[in-house]
């Protein structure tokens, strides 16, 4: 089969995992491991690694459950087409939405085709008052048919096993396996990210452990066999692939997380590359806030503002230490510049830049009262402007 350029493995995708790999043909790739929002009905702000990559989703669907069950089965739906026949697909997900995803992956892959409910169990967090703890993930492993890779892994005996030998329970000739028992469908001894401090943490909320992925990747695939994730988050899954000599494909829709997926991939030896990342001023309108902010900053190769909540009128800063504010609309006018001189002096900053869509005649009047009366220099830059890559003149004014 020959394969569009589009379809080549070892790259991002940016965009919804549903609308990308409707572009993918016919059963092609090996394993698919699926980590998608499990509605929570939380609100997350993902502050990366070096505490300036800042991502906001919320795992909140304002149509209920059924709502986030119609959204998933259209991906899962897409996951099954582009699923070789011989190949295997993971859901991990929780208590919020499990029992009906179950019921929908039973529709779409058949419930013959069923393979394991996977219990990931872990330790530590905090403890309710009136309900016991819960301390475990389901993962479904569903196949299209009943050839599959199955590479069983193993762990060693307990003690008391290798005391006793099998014997006396099997008989005679009974006798322990050299590599020890197989592991189960209960996983307790596979590692969980609890610690603020634990190498592995990249500052997102549902990051998975590598432990974890390389146990489904190295049981369900072979080498340079080809792994999907359509949620790919902070890439823990391509990463694992990359490392086990696999090929891979990652699908996130936020443009911060495509972009921290890359560095990690080539921080350890991929060439990754990324498609369909916004680049219109259409694409960058659509944006959340924070994506639209963040695209914006490190477009002027600065840095988000550090923050959790607040960012008192300053959403990132230049090398130089210039602060910026984004504005994500058009017209921008007088009283926009005015609250962002309050926000210069605040930072005993002289210089900066506000990037819009557009700005009125207000705004670049209230720009030259600032610098004639305060002695402040802002620099108006359009959205325009750094998608053309004249940044490079705005650098030089700031």
């Amino acid at each position: 089969m020959t394969v569009p350029t589009y379809f080549q493995s070892n790259t991002i995708y940016c965009g919804d995992c549903r609308d990308v790999l409707r572009k993918f043909p016919d059963e092609y790739v090996d394993l698919i491991y699926a980590d998608p929002p499990f509605f929570s009905n939380k609100q997350y702000e993902v502050i990366w690694h070096d505490g300036y990559e800042i991502r906001a989703f919320e795992d909140r669907w304002k149509g209920g459950v059924q709502h986030y069950v119609l959204w998933m089965r259209e991906r899962i739906e897409q996951c099954y087409r582009v699923l070789k026949k011989t190949g295997l697909f993971y859901l991990h997900c929780d208590y919020h939405a499990g029992h009906y995803l179950k019921v929908i992956c039973d529709r779409i892959f058949g419930y013959e085709n069923f393979r394991n409910e996977i219990v990931w169990c872990y330790s530590g967090g905090g403890i309710p008052k009136k309900d016991f703890p819960r301390k475990h993930d389901t993962i479904f492993r569903y196949s299209k048919s009943n050839k599959y890779v199955y590479n069983p892994e193993y762990r060693a005996y307990t003690a008391g096993t290798l005391e006793r030998g099998r014997t006396k329970v099997k008989g005679k000739y009974a006798k322990l396996r050299k590599q020890g028992t197989p592991v189960t469908d209960w996983w307790t001894d596979v590692k969980y990210i609890h610690s603020p401090t634990d190498k592995e943490k990249l500052g997102y909320p549902t990051q998975k452990s590598e432990a974890l992925l390389e146990r489904i990747i190295k049981t369900s695939s072979n080498s340079f066999d080809l792994v999907l994730d359509p949620f790919c988050g902070c890439g823990t899954a391509i990463a694992v692939a990359h490392k086990l000599g696999r090929k891979w494909i990652g699908i996130d829709v936020s443009p911060t997380a495509c972009n921290l997926m890359g560095k990690r991939m080539k921080s350890i030896g991929a060439k990754p590359v990324l498609v369909g990342m916004p680049m219109t001023e259409k694409e960058l309108r659509s944006l959340p806030p924070f994506e639209f902010q963040n695209w914006v900053v490190k477009r002027m190769f600065g840095r988000v503002s550090k923050r959790k909540t607040s960012d008192m009128g300053i959403d990132g800063y230049t090398l130089e230490g210039y602060p910026i504010q984004v504005k994500q609309s058009d017209h921008i006018g007088r009283n926009v510049v005015d609250n962002f001189e309050t926000a210069m002096r605040r930072v005993n900053k002289k210089r900066g830049a506000i990037v819009a869509f557009s700005f009125g005649k207000g705004a670049y009047e209230e720009i030259a009262r600032a610098k004639l009366n305060g002695g402040l220099e802002i620099i108006a830059i359009t959205v325009k402007e750094l998608i053309e890559n004249k940044n490079r003149n705005v650098q030089r004014k700031l």
